[in-house]
């Protein structure tokens, strides 16, 4: 089989006798010699340049200088393209736009210095975040704020005052008595006591209201990007 392109030679020396189609085997022309270095340089070149269709496999490291071309001109390019510095900053540009959110659990850098673009600024300190409804006057609008930390039923007293009021007893008045039978009678008279009015004092309920009114939350670093 003619050995066209670079993927078509074989690790093992003895199976490359030709090149292009050019006899390179033992005992060719002399001829085939010049023409096989030619043919070779000609497939090197269209490797270099990518116009042989090879895909290209590197074992190592590859270390590359200067500037790449053929790169990807723009956000959204799906080929297979190298990804420059500034694709990636684009992509991430585009995952964060103005106005976005940037949290961290544990790096108070500013997502500007980290992502290498935007102009960040501390946000929401000390506040959870809450999804915007529009049927409800207390988060109807965006970054409307609210709540209060100490917003619990507090130490406090309750009073009871008695209007006044009266108790009746009954109370003879009068003895009579009969005979046969020798039983005694006594009338009787309701009587009402004076009318008194009482304060009366419940214990105290409640506790410091001071941090007690918190959700279960966790603490991180939050940013938004105004530019």
């Amino acid at each position: 089989m003619a050995k066209n392109k670079v993927s078509e030679y074989s690790a093992t020396a003895a199976n490359n006798t030709d090149i292009g189609g050019i006899n390179i085997a033992e005992g060719c022309a002399p001829s085939g010699i010049n023409n096989a270095i030619r043919e070779l340089m000609a497939q090197l070149k269209d490797m270099q340049s990518g116009t042989d269709g090879d895909n290209f496999t590197v074992g190592g490291n590859l270390s590359v200088t200067g500037t790449a071309s053929g790169t990807t001109a723009s956000f959204g390019d799906s080929t297979t393209k190298f990804a420059t510095t500034a694709f990636v900053q684009a992509a991430l540009a585009a995952v964060y736009p103005v106005g976005s959110i940037y949290t961290n659990a544990s790096s108070s850098t500013n997502p500007g210095t980290l992502l290498g673009f935007g102009t960040w600024v501390a946000f929401g300190a000390g506040r959870v975040m809450v999804g915007l409804d529009a049927g409800n006057a207390a988060f109807d609008t965006a970054e409307e704020t609210g709540g209060s930390a100490n917003a619990i039923v507090v130490s406090h007293t309750h009073t009871i005052t008695d209007p006044g009021h009266f108790h009746t007893y009954d109370k003879a008045s009068n003895k009579i008595s009969y005979d046969p039978g020798s039983e005694t009678f006594n009338s009787h008279t309701t009587t009402n006591t004076s009318t008194n009015t009482t304060g009366i004092t419940i214990d105290s309920a409640g506790s410091s209201g001071t941090n007690a009114n918190l959700q279960p939350y966790i603490v991180v670093y939050m940013w938004k990007r105004t530019a």
